[in-house]
């Protein structure tokens, strides 16, 4: 018989607080889940901070936990984690961005954040824009690389470490004044940054976006900076073979840098729209070649931060009945031993549109320990009656591989 295979299915940004108009329940509390509703009653409920507080509460730190790797030692930023999934290579002192396209307002002196992801913009009209703004500001100390949609990456070639920048996707609808002039502390950023908005708005791509009514893609907006962190390969720390199943740079980053396979879906966007069947029938096929496979779903987290609780409420049903339900029944019908491991990476709350800290609620299920916990439920407020509370989110995967 093989060994224990192991998966992981994280519904990112999941965790919430209490909304009224869903009676003060949470959207986990609210959707539909009867896959997790079962799981659960044979399963393990628990807490885990994902996130230490000396640290932002982004997914990046969230995930790094998630996927066995102790923020606290390896992160040092967003940027460097995002160039690894776009295979970029960079020298040691190089600093990566992540570069948002943005719409950005400019009224009475102010400057306010519009929309963090210029309206979600469409992978084609990002890739024409972005292309041929790298021909105008690409030099030798910058290089701009086209990713999906509203996220992109700049290179600052033996850029400074230290600038304080602000995740646009936190500032939906605030004056970001104050954030836009900390790059005139670095003369050749902000030199970019202006020439870039000036480019920008010309545009025929924006042109058309105008004419449709749609939020232009006038700003670039860099931000999560480091350094490409060293981290140690994931078959060497947990002695399994792995690979990840995910749509955005991030989580294909994280698992390139700690040598885990990539693997593509199709239709697969990092968007409400995304391939939710696909990405199970892609966990199901990979299981049978690999030990452990972490799947990642972005739909919640961005419903959140568009602070639309109807669209947090069908992610999660969807996650619910397009991942969770098929590749539980999926692994059943292998015949072999497995463990399957569903959380949520960090809170996006819907009031908040942004990401909290918190320590966020996990399900373990494992085919060869069925307990029998009838009121069981996988929700973050019976997460916490339980007593069961991983301090250390990194470790979780330790727990989850029985180490």
């Amino acid at each position: 018989m093989q060994g224990m295979k192991y998966v992981i299915l994280v519904g990112d940004g999941m965790a919430d607080r209490p909304i009224a108009s869903l009676g003060n329940r949470t959207v986990l509390e609210a959707a539909r889940t009867p896959v997790l509703d079962r799981m659960a009653k044979m399963g393990e409920v628990g807490l885990a901070e994902t996130v230490p507080h000396y640290l932002p509460p982004a997914s990046d730190v969230a995930n790094m936990s998630l996927i066995g790797y102790d923020p606290g030692e390896y992160y040092s930023g967003r940027g460097p984690i995002e160039a690894a999934s776009m295979g970029i290579a960079m020298n040691p002192e190089d600093v990566a961005f992540r570069c948002n396209l943005v719409t950005l307002v400019f009224k009475n002196g102010h400057i306010f954040m519009k929309d963090y992801s210029a309206g979600h913009i469409s992978t084609e009209e990002a890739g024409i824009l972005i292309r041929e703004l790298s021909q105008v500001i690409n030099n030798r100390s910058f290089a701009l690389h086209a990713g999906i949609s509203y996220r992109h990456l700049l290179i600052w070639h033996g850029g400074p470490e230290g600038m304080i920048t602000l995740p646009p996707h936190d500032a939906t609808g605030q004056d970001i004044t104050e954030a836009w002039h900390r790059y005139e502390e670095e003369p050749l950023l902000y030199d970019l940054l202006t020439r870039a908005t000036h480019f920008l708005y010309k545009h025929p791509v924006n042109q058309r976006r105008r004419e449709q009514g749609k939020e232009t893609a006038n700003s670039l907006w860099p931000w999560g900076q480091g350094r490409k962190p060293e981290m140690p390969p994931f078959k060497e720390q947990y002695g399994l073979d792995g690979a990840v199943v995910a749509a955005v740079d991030l989580i294909r980053g994280l698992g390139r840098l700690v040598g885990m396979d990539l693997v593509d879906v199709e239709g697969a966007t990092g968007f409400l729209d995304t391939n939710y069947a696909g990405k199970a029938a892609a966990v199901l096929e990979t299981i049978r070649e690999k030990d452990l496979v972490f799947m990642h779903l972005e739909a919640p987290d961005e419903a959140g931060h568009m602070g639309s609780v109807p669209e947090k409420v069908r992610a999660i049903e969807r996650f619910d009945k397009e991942i969770v339900g098929p590749v539980w029944e999926g692994m059943k019908a292998m015949g072999v031993p497995f463990r399957i491991l569903v959380v949520t990476d960090h809170y996006t709350p819907i009031q908040a549109k942004t990401h909290e800290r918190g320590a966020v609620p996990f399900l373990l299920y494992d085919s060869q320990r069925l307990l029998e916990m009838p009121g069981q439920i996988y929700t973050e407020s019976y997460a916490k009656t339980t007593g069961i509370v991983v301090e250390e989110g990194y470790k979780l995967m330790a727990r989850l591989i029985g180490a």
